[in-house]
């Protein structure tokens, strides 16, 4: 159950003086109804339980199999089973399945209440603590003494409900849909109560829109600090199936509001939360080829058609073509036992975040809008390369200079991070004399189906992710919790008030005609915002593609090539195409799982001259590549492109 999960985090919360936001769907005024209409006119007190187990019990008493069935062999020669009937052509009942289900049912009926999210706040936290702003006309309330009494609630009721809320008398809030429209809950500049909002949401339902509503009430304008989103899931692994429902909508949601997938879903969901997204179905597809070849330990591809109902191979035992698409895979995993459901979703999980990472470190994966703070924006120069015959409307090139300060993680965020590890490390590099909280990262998985252990090594200025076997074999050496936090402070001192300032180029105006012109290698969008509120929004366009953008686009520039930022690029994970008569092309590679700087479309004559640059050269598969060696990339990449 979620709730008695998150009533540490609630009070953690408002010990720390910040207000409660807790927003879900269902109000179980339906149930409450019906128990109503069931009571004796006479009664003395009132004893309604508001839980949820009517519809499993209703459930178990329709759909518990209780019919007695035989085998019979079919005009095929398959094996097959069918209902039984007596003479009379009455069904067969199966005595030890009934007394079975009535046994279970006795057990369900016996165990303590289930109450709704909403009813069990109210009990919790108490009606005096808790601000209901729902649609339900009323509600079980209990009295000094312990008693039920039914308290009727009306519109107006939910205005002083929220007025006790924005006003501090109540610093928890709970609202349904009928409570997230009309309504504001932020930290208003105008209300009492400016606590920062931590918003839960508990119950995100099935519709996206009504969540980003919902999501609209505490993060609105004129407020003294944004809200922290906080979204609630259990540990049963099928329940991602509803949650990349909400995703999925988000992330459509936002592909129709002009393409802020970031504002859209505000954040809380990563595309690995998504699982019908491209990159969970060609996951998927790994997933059922891994349990073809029996590489997977949570089942096997027998046991997995027989739990399923689903049918994943032909007559020859070869893995059918036409498999079963991502949404039927996920409704029949709901059906398994809660074990089965968690090995299958971490092995899946484990698949679709290799693709997105793999998607990121390619420069493919699209992040939507990226808003980019800076401390000034100064446009160098602006370069009209495209002007539409009909409408007049023009596509530019912008040079901008961004000067921000550096974003640096505090000692006391980084100690909060170690809090809810394990076994956090705390690492210091013998060489560069950096130091970094290491902590688990999520597996990546191999064609083999081998799970690939991560770490993330999270530092002052940036975070990055390490294999274990890599992280073994570096510099990287365990020291003493004092000795870093005062190594992190010392690293932190010393770069808070730098200013950086950068170069970058951003293509705006009317894109859609020269979208296929702009480089593939970079699909970033993002939204450039100074101090004085002046934004530029437009695709980024990395420097060393400026000048073959302008020749697909027919705009003459003289072409300067500046080897370090070539460097800077490749080192990154870009890729360089060198001008002819070079005519070859630098990029990373991945060799026996090692990233490497290849350089690829080698001439056979050329490639003694790299190797006198420095280079070095493999026979891998009857073909001769180019590697350049990482110890000393940047003096080599500056020897071959300068």
């Amino acid at each position: 159950m979620k709730l008695p999960s998150i009533y540490p985090a609630i009070d953690e919360h408002l010990a720390q003086d910040e207000s409660v936001v807790v927003q879900l769907v269902s109000t179980a005024e339906s149930i409450l109804n019906r128990r109503l209409n069931e009571l004796e006119p006479e009664r003395e007190t009132l004893d309604i339980t508001t839980d949820c187990k009517e519809y499993v019990v209703d459930y178990l008493g329709r759909a518990f199999p209780t019919r007695q069935m035989e085998e019979y062999v079919d005009e095929l020669g398959d094996v097959r089973s069918r209902p039984m009937y007596d003479d009379a052509g009455n069904p067969v009942i199966n005595p030890e399945a009934e007394a079975k289900r009535d046994e279970l049912l006795e057990y369900i009926c016996a165990m303590p209440p289930i109450p709704t999210a909403l009813d069990a706040l109210l009990e919790h936290y108490g009606v005096t603590a808790v601000a209901e702003v729902t649609g339900r006309s009323k509600r079980l309330v209990r009295d000094g003494s312990g008693q039920q009494r039914l308290e009727s609630r009306s519109p107006r009721t939910n205005l002083a409900e929220t007025s006790a809320f924005m006003t501090g008398a109540k610093r928890i809030l709970v609202f349904s849909d009928a409570g997230g429209t009309g309504r504001s809950y932020h930290a208003s500049l105008d209300v009492k109560n400016q606590q920062r909002r931590v918003h839960f949401l508990l119950e995100p339902g099935w519709r996206a829109d009504r969540a980003i509503q919902g999501l609209g009430r505490t993060h609105r304008t004129h407020q003294a600090c944004p809200p922290l989103f906080r979204p609630v899931t259990t540990d049963c692994k099928g329940e991602a199936r509803f949650t990349s429902t909400i995703a999925r909508r988000l992330d459509a949601l936002g592909a129709l509001t002009r393409g802020q997938r970031q504002t859209g879903g505000q954040g809380m969901f990563d595309a690995s939360d998504n699982l019908e997204s491209i990159y969970a179905k060609h996951a998927l597809h790994d997933w059922y080829c891994l349990l073809a070849t029996g590489k997977l330990k949570s089942t096997s591809l027998q046991e997995f058609e027989t739990i399923s109902g689903l049918e994943l191979t032909d007559r020859d035992g070869v893995l059918s073509e036409n498999l079963p698409p991502i949404q039927r895979w996920l409704n029949r995993i709901l059906a398994m036992k809660i074990a089965v459901q968690n090995a299958i979703f971490d092995e899946f999980l484990t698949l679709v975040e290799t693709r997105v990472a793999t998607a990121r470190e390619a420069g493919t994966f699209d992040i939507g809008v990226e808003t980019i703070a800076v401390e000034t924006c100064e446009v160098l120069s602006d370069t009209v390369i495209r002007t539409d015959p009909v409408t007049g409307a023009t596509s530019h090139l912008l040079e901008l200079s961004l000067t921000q300060r550096r974003k640096l993680t505090s000692l006391e965020r980084v100690m909060a991070m170690a809090a809810h590890q394990d076994n956090p490390r705390f690492l210091h590099n013998s060489r560069s004399d950096k130091v970094a909280l290491c902590i688990p990262a999520p597996s990546h998985m191999d064609e083999e189906g081998n799970y690939i252990r991560r770490f993330e090594l999270v530092r002052p200025l940036r975070s990055e992710y390490i294999l274990a076997e890599r992280l073994a074999e570096s510099a990287w050496e365990d020291i003493a919790r004092d000795d870093f936090e005062a190594r992190w402070q010392a690293e932190y001192a010393a770069d808070e008030n730098q200013l950086v300032t950068e170069t970058v180029y951003l293509a705006t105006g009317l894109l859609l005609p020269i979208w296929g012109a702009l480089p593939k290698e970079d699909l970033t969008v993002n939204r450039i915002v100074d101090q004085t509120g002046a934004s530029w929004l437009g695709r980024h366009v990395h420097d060393l593609f400026v000048d073959a953008t302008l020749e697909r686009l027919g705009v003459s520039r003289k072409a300067q090539v500046d080897p370090g930022k070539i460097v800077q690029a490749i080192l990154g994970g870009g890729t360089w195409k060198a001008p002819h008569p070079k005519n070859f092309t630098i990029r990373t590679s991945r060799v026996n799982g090692a990233r490497r700087i290849e350089i690829a479309d080698v001439e056979p004559g050329r490639i003694a001259g790299l190797k006198a640059m420095g280079c070095f050269t493999e026979i891998i598969a009857y073909k001769t590549r180019v590697f350049v060696p990482m110890e000393k990339a940047e003096a080599v990449l500056e020897a071959v492109v300068g």
